[in-house]
């Protein structure tokens, strides 16, 4: 009985996995990014956008989302939007150098360079992406106005977490690795096909299809998941670079701060970290240090995932960085 189930078990697993490499050997040929891929410099970035303006908006996701481009479009009603991937996530290739937001802001350099994408920027930082924007903004003030931060993270608090957030840090980077390989194996598919990741964030269903097609590919992928557990391994690296960018001045900035670091919802069921909570609020108020001009927006309903819980909310901050630099000769 026992090894009849097995047999059946394993026939399964390899109609998942049959199905998950033919279904990523037609993406690669039939499905064209939707923007263009240049080159950084031993490997290419994907890089989109859309709308018009003189004051560009550039896009950085959180660890291991590209949840961002949920928002592109109604950001492109604003103003010109960019957004990218990071090597090793959506259309991007992978990258054999560090994942370090020292790695990613000079990556993110040239390929704004290359694909002559004209300052003034506002960058909008999502979560890890606030590193490297914070970074970007340190390496060159010239070229950025303004910037929102998305439940952002700040290094002092990061870099000295308690035993508890520590454990669940590494909870996550193992996890990370581990998923990679369910990736590989077609098992990340499968549960996306079938809604899985629908049923686990409820709040996916608001979004177009084809949107929500281009996210769900990237986490499809193994490479992403490992790129989750390479840019994690080196987040506390990253903490260490981005000391130095705590200082702008009276540069326009918004704190975006969630109701709760994690709120998923099975039915009925909801749940949050309290330990994560705290360390979020400490962090939100070192964040409140960064410029003279810093504010803190809200978003009371949303977990730590506001590009998918609350868009509204950073649409409301990106205008209001808009309106201050407008008001502003640059």
């Amino acid at each position: 009985m026992l090894s009849n189930l097995f047999n059946w078990q394993s026939l399964i697993l390899l109609g998942i996995t049959t199905y998950h490499l033919i279904a990523s050997i037609q993406e690669k040929s039939k499905i064209p990014p939707i923007g263009k891929l240049i080159d950084v410099g031993g490997h290419k970035l994907h890089l989109y956008c859309a709308g018009e303006g003189e004051i560009t908006i550039i896009l950085d996701h959180s660890l291991g989302g590209i949840d961002g481009y949920f928002l592109v479009e109604e950001l492109a009603k604003i103003s010109r939007v960019c957004i990218y991937d990071r090597a090793g996530y959506g259309s991007s290739q992978s990258s054999n150098k560090s994942r370090t937001s020292e790695q990613i802001v000079k990556e993110l350099h040239i390929l704004l360079k290359k694909a002559e994408i004209e300052p003034p920027y506002i960058l909008v930082g999502n979560s890890f992406g606030s590193y490297n924007m914070r970074l970007y903004a340190h390496y060159f003030p010239e070229e950025v106005l303004g910037m929102v931060l998305t439940d952002g993270l700040h290094e002092k608090q990061m870099l000295a977490m308690p035993l508890s957030m520590q454990l669940l840090k590494l909870f996550f980077t193992g996890s990370f690795f581990i998923a990679s390989l369910g990736a590989a194996l077609g098992v990340i598919r499968f549960l996306g096909i079938i809604g899985a990741f629908e049923v686990i964030k409820k709040e996916l269903c608001q979004f177009p299809a084809t949107k929500l097609k281009i996210v769900k590919r990237s986490f499809y992928s193994s490479r992403h998941w490992l790129t989750m557990f390479r840019e994690m391994w080196s987040l506390n690296l990253s903490g260490y670079q981005v000391k130095k960018a705590d200082d702008f001045g009276n540069m326009p900035i918004i704190n975006i701060k969630a109701g709760n670091f994690l709120k998923p919802s099975i039915g009925k069921l909801y749940f949050s970290i309290p330990s994560a909570d705290k360390l979020r609020d400490a962090i939100q108020s070192d964040l409140l240090l960064l410029s003279t001009d810093c504010e803190q927006l809200l978003a009371e309903k949303s977990s730590h995932f506001v590009w998918i819980d609350q868009p509204e909310v950073i649409l409301a901050a990106v205008k209001r960085v808009l309106e201050k630099v407008e008001n502003t000769k640059y």
